[in-house]
């Protein structure tokens, strides 16, 4: 049998990166001799034939060996053996058995495996048979058979598509997800040729009407026209192009009885006054279904039996749920009109006999699917009914509803608005930006505005979310105070992220204070006061809007009083206003605000040093914000997390982040975000010993003028700054900088009730201190630790006193600080500042336990001190800078390091650094194993 040369080279696949690496391992092992099986399982449109094409197009064009490709016809289910008939007949060559044979005689399972072992023996096989699940019986049974029978030494491999592994139970399966955000996007981009003038909320709305389905999407796409992909003409709705898939979908029930079809088609409605993805109440659908005429015993085995709906429906306690969104569309698709609105209407009369204030939204909504057409009565009961305490989500649809129904274009556009507005409070922006898109001409007077720069305050430029609040301001002042406060908070809000001072002061200049409640005018007035240069007056003000949140309930008033408890520096009444915000976000809502709360919370928590919380509240926000579509708050708590892991390590971690905060920071204009992600990568720096580094990324931070850091944050790196430059040799260099900030910092104590600032001021300048003063600053230091806690401030300022007592030649009396500084960093976990601190130790003369688990790899036969210089000339270092590091004369690195030349068998720096590199990898190497092994 000679190779097939009918099977193409597919098209680019996108996310399937996983997926191709386990069939090419499973090709690999049949290029050497070894067979195997593999399941893929998808629903339809998830790529399964893609993959499957690719496969053996990858086979064909790097081994050149046979392929038998068959695809299951529908038509033929019912026909003994055509299945495998097919099979054989794609067959490139002569065979010992003619396809005809099978298909007129039939063959055992065992016929096959032995046919398909000889095959095998004359060169390695591929066998691929897409949407098996569609095979007659006989023909799935016996290739389910060979093909568990095909292992090592059998040259034989098989790769079957099919909708589930029911009919392949045994065989490993490998089942298909939805592709991820970033390959559908690049999908998307292909299926539009690149296109640039793709409008944004265009691709959001195809992407999340598609869910993650490729042919989905094509169908998508492939349906609309230029102006409307660029925005410029209204989309259809709902979306055309996707009928295919759902007729794929269908046709998985289409084996099914008629009063089975019934209740699949009152489960699927019953949805629609549903939240997406909370399925619908079983009790309401064996009233339904009673109602239609079924039969109780024919109602518990379709709903309470996985089987009696050929797995269409699954139940999970009270509700029950489509195994698939796309069956729930595929339902409705099929049903014909007059059917689906007749249900609709008795779901209608059931929910409209219930408790009349729970029921009525449902009830409504039930009417709406089941209306014909506009309906202005239906509209405005709609309008009426959508309101707390009716969670946003049900709002938004609802008010949707009621625009779809409506006749007036103003009603419509106000109606789509309000909607939006609804979605956003829901924490789903794209479906917000979809309402927007539909607004039409009409701006709802001024609350379209305001909805688009709410939306880009928490994903987008906020550059336009201040312009775009600032202009919703004005238009609803006249009628709407409560939205003209909120848009004026939000463009200040847009303005502190910018790290304007000036455009802060300017929007809350802007807020009436006729139309503010007493806490609120203290707080806008006190916030302008401390930015104007009046702290006194301002910290007051401030003081008595936090006082005055001890018994808010409301989400913005505590959020507020966080802000103005991080501004005073009473981080503890920081943290305290910061939980209570989000317990009243995680009972009353709205979701929207949920990454806020935690990104308030967790930077307080930094603040305060409880840096392991802080980092447990960040994942949690950056999972709500990807969940609610919000990349800005994704950003800053990029930021707090790489921020936590300047403190624990480890230092990959902190650079990932810091590169995820700077990636979304620079074009959105988040200079909070960029400067607290380079202030933890510079404070990494300075864990593992590179002062330079860590100098050369905050100076720009700490130094007044443009591309200054952030205006409220940027003093907090100062102490990190001044240990930076001393510990890099670098303060007379950066004399004049240095006492400029040094002298800023001072001020800025006086401001600010922290209280580590003024510990961390009095480190400062013992650092910059002669030696025969530093002693009594670095005691100054200490008290002020003593009076505000804090394990890892404390730490640090240990450790720099150990540090100078060794380089004074005082090494008894530095281990005591070098040792506190040690157990200090190991009890709050700042694992690579243990480090740092067991190396001084060490230094110093001490024996330390060694906690790195890996071993020092090939450095073990140096000393402590040899060990340190080594790294450090790895890095590259010169031998004066290294002798800064470790407060060591430079004569006595260059002895060192001819020993360490010699003890290790190189001779150049660059050799070292190769030798280290490789040790380093391999423990790397090794550590990404076991990761691998645990999962």
């Amino acid at each position: 049998m000679t190779p097939s040369t009918t099977v193409h080279s597919p098209l680019r696949l996108y996310g399937r990166s996983g997926e191709l690496a386990i069939l090419e391992t499973l090709l690999g092992k049949l290029r050497t001799g070894d067979g195997g099986a593999l399941v893929l399982t998808a629903p339809p449109g998830l790529g399964r034939t893609a993959l499957l094409r690719q496969a053996a197009a990858h086979y064909l064009r790097g081994h050149g060996g046979p392929v038998l490709y068959a695809s299951a016809a529908p038509t033929e289910q019912r026909l003994p053996y055509s299945g495998l008939h097919a099979l054989l007949c794609s067959a490139p060559g002569p065979l010992p058995l003619a396809p005809d044979t099978v298909l007129s005689s039939g063959i055992t399972p065992g016929a096959l495996l032995g046919l398909l072992r000889a095959l095998g023996a004359e060169q390695p096989l591929l066998v691929c048979v897409d949407d098996a699940h569609l095979w007659d019986p006989d023909s799935r049974a016996a290739l389910g058979f060979a093909a568990r029978r095909l292992g090592a030494g059998s040259r034989v491999a098989v790769v079957i598509g099919a909708a589930d592994e029911t009919a392949f139970a045994g065989l490993p399966a490998l089942r298909l997800g939805p592709l991820d955000d970033d390959a559908a996007t690049a999908l998307l981009d292909r299926l539009t040729d690149g296109a640039a003038d793709v409008d944004p909320v265009v691709r959001s709305e195809l992407l999340r009407e598609a869910a993650g389905n490729p042919r989905l999407l094509a169908g998508l796409a492939g349906r609309l026209t230029p102006g409307q992909l660029a925005g410029r003409t209204a989309l259809p709705y709902p979306l055309p192009g996707g009928e295919s898939v759902l007729d794929a979908h269908a046709a998985h029930l289409d084996g099914l009885s008629c009063d089975t079809h019934t209740l699949l088609l009152l489960a699927a409605a019953a949805e629609e006054h549903e939240p997406d993805g909370a399925g619908s109440d079983a009790a309401l659908l064996l009233r339904a279904g009673a109602r239609a005429g079924l039969s109780a015993s024919h109602l518990d085995r379709v709903l309470f039996a996985p089987a009696g709906s050929a797995g269409a429906l699954q139940r999970a306690g009270s509700r029950v749920h489509f195994s698939h969104p796309l069956l729930r569309r595929a339902v409705l698709h099929r049903a014909p009109p007059g059917r689906r609105r007749a249900v609709h209407e008795l779901l209608a009369g059931l929910l409209g006999g219930g408790e009349p204030d729970r029921a009525r939204l449902p009830a409504l909504v039930q009417k709406a699917c089941a209306s014909t057409g506009p309906d202005a009565g239906l509209a405005e009961q709609l309008e009426r009914a959508a309101t707390a305490p009716r969670p946003h989500g049900e709002r938004s649809a609802a008010l949707a509803r009621a625009a779809a129904l409506s006749t007036d274009d103003a009603l419509r556009a106000a109606r789509f608005t309000a909607a939006a507005e609804q979605a956003r409070l829901a924490g789903d922006t794209g479906r917000a930006r979809a309402m927007l898109a539909r607004v039409g001409p009409h701006l709802a007077e001024g609350a379209a505005p305001y909805v688009r720069g709410m939306l880009a305050l928490r994903d987008g430029p906020v550059a336009d979310a201040r312009e775009a609040l600032l202009a919703a301001a004005e238009l609803l002042a006249p009628h709407d105070p409560r939205r003209t406060l909120d848009a004026l908070f939000g463009a200040a809000e847009a303005a502190w992220a910018m790290g304007d001072a000036i455009a802060y002061l300017d929007a809350m200049n802007r807020v009436p204070v006729a139309a503010a409640d007493r806490p609120t005018a203290q707080y806008r007035a006190g916030m302008c006061a401390v930015l104007a240069g009046h702290p006194d007056r301002g910290h007051a003000l401030l003081r008595c809007c936090l006082d005055s949140a001890a018994r808010a309930e409301d989400a913005g008033e505590l959020l507020r009083a966080g802000a103005c408890a991080l501004v005073l520096g009473e981080v503890d009444a920081a943290c305290r206003a910061g939980a209570r915000a989000l317990a009243v976000v995680r009972t009353r809502g709205p979701e929207a605000l949920l990454p806020h709360a935690l990104e308030q919370l967790a930077y307080a928590e930094l603040r305060s040093g409880q840096h392991a919380r802080a980092r447990a509240h960040a994942l949690e926000g950056l999972h709500a914000a990807r969940r609610t579509g919000q990349r800005n708050s994704a950003a800053h708590l990029h930021a707090v997390l790489a921020l936590a892991a300047s403190v624990e390590g480890p230092a990959e971690a902190c650079a990932a982040h810091a590169d995820a905060a700077l990636t979304g920071a620079g074009p959105h204009g988040l200079a909070q975000a960029a400067t607290l992600a380079t202030w933890a990568v510079a404070r990494a720096d300075l864990a593992a010993g590179r002062p330079g580094e860590a100098a050369a990324r905050l100076g720009p931070l700490v130094r007044p003028g443009p591309g200054t850091g952030h205006f409220a944050t940027r003093m907090l790196a100062v102490p990190c700054y001044v240990e930076a430059v001393v510990l890099s040799g670098r303060a007379h260099e950066a004399g004049n900088e240095l006492a400029v900030a040094v002298q800023e910092f001072t001020l800025w104590t006086t401001r600010t009730t922290d209280p580590q600032v003024p510990a961390q001021l009095a480190r400062c300048r013992a650092l910059l201190a002669p030696a025969e003063e530093a002693a009594a600053r670095y005691e100054e230091a200490l008290a002020h630790h003593d009076r505000a806690g804090g394990d890892f401030e404390r730490a640090r300022t240990r450790l720099l006193q150990g540090q100078l007592l060794r380089r004074l030649r005082r090494t008894r009396e530095a281990r005591g600080p070098l040792r506190d500084a040690l157990v200090a960093f190991e009890r709050c976990s700042a694992r690579a500042w243990a480090g740092r601190a067991a190396g001084e130790l060490r230094a110093a003369g001490e024996a330390v336990d060694a906690r790195d688990r890996s071993g020092p790899g090939p450095l073990a036969a140096l000393t402590p001190q040899q060990q340190r210089i080594a790294r450090c000339v790895a890095e590259g270092a010169t031998n004066r800078e290294v002798a800064v590091r470790l407060s060591v004369s430079p004569r006595t690195v260059d002895h060192h390091l001819r020993n360490v030349f010699a003890a290790l068998g190189v001779r150049s720096r660059t050799e070292l650094a190769r030798l280290l590199d490789r040790g380093g990898g391999a423990r790397l190497q090794d550590r990404d194993e076991k990761k691998r092994a645990d999962l």
